[in-house]
């Protein structure tokens, strides 16, 4: 059901020659190290339109580093996706584990200053648990900058860390390995004829993510991890993770959208 809920959000990212038919929207942005992404479902919670937007490095870490940057980047795919007729008002936002006070806040203000009323705020990995509808288990959202870990247990989280490690980390050793600049690494770690190539090289960064994952979970032992956010759509990357940890691992189609997804669904409850 969740891959189902994910192919219709991609069949929904292109704006164009669609309108909704349902006047209810509600938006969930993710504003994430490497990509600011907004979801919209419908009063239904089906998935109509979305935005993906590189974030030019305005957040990291899950906290707001450049708010003007963050600002005109979502005001933007806000521009978007109401010019094609998307009327978004409504939206929720979201932030890693452990960022709390002024830092979590942060994020609800730069969502007020795109213009959209803020329903309120979600942890990223319980807001992937809403799209995996899972009432058990490990969500793991592996991002640009950290990886964060929500126990789930009874469909509600009852644990939640995070620490710095993502896909950033892979670009520094890619781009120390290539000697190319940080941008240039990227562009190698996500071309699919590479992946490859550079698995050999970039598995000591996620042997280190399945350390954190083991740290965290061995007082909260799971049967399941689920794999979720932008670095770990990384081919590979679950089978080391499940290697290391010893603990058998589900990644979603798109594991991205997962995200954004869950926190679109968060509004619709809440609004």
């Amino acid at each position: 059901m969740a891959n189902e809920l994910l192919t219709a959000f991609e069949a929904s990212l292109p704006l164009t020659g669609r309108r909704p038919s349902d006047p209810s929207l509600y938006a969930g942005v993710d504003l994430g190290t490497a990509y600011i992404v907004t979801a919209v479902v419908d009063s239904m919670g089906v998935p109509v339109a979305g935005v993906v937007t590189r974030s030019e490095s305005s957040i990291r870490d899950g906290v707001v580093l450049d708010y003007m940057g963050a600002i005109r980047l979502l005001r933007d795919q806000v521009n978007r996706l109401r010019a094609a007729g998307f009327d978004i008002k409504k939206a929720a936002g979201a932030y890693p584990p452990g960022i709390v006070g002024r830092d979590a806040q942060a994020v609800a203000n730069v969502l007020y200053a795109a213009d959209l009323e803020v329903t309120g705020l979600i942890d990223e990995p319980s807001a992937a648990a809403k799209v995996l509808r899972i009432s058990e288990g490990a969500v793991v959202d592996i991002g640009g900058g950290t990886t964060g870990i929500s126990v789930i247990h009874d469909g509600e989280p009852v644990y939640t860390a995070d620490e710095p490690t993502g896909g950033v980390h892979v670009d520094l050793v890619l781009a120390g390995h290539f000697k190319v600049e940080v941008s240039e690494a990227e562009k190698i770690k996500t071309d699919p004829t590479r992946q490859r190539e550079i698995l050999p090289l970039v598995t000591p960064v996620f042997e280190k993510m399945a350390s954190i994952i083991t740290h965290h979970l061995k007082d909260h032992p799971v049967d399941t991890i689920y794999l979720v956010g932008g670095t770990s759509c990384f081919p590979g990357i679950e089978k080391v993770i499940e290697h290391e940890t010893g603990i058998p691992v589900a990644r979603p189609k798109n594991p991205m959208l997962v995200t954004p997804l869950g926190i679109a669904l968060r509004c619709a409850e809440t609004a």
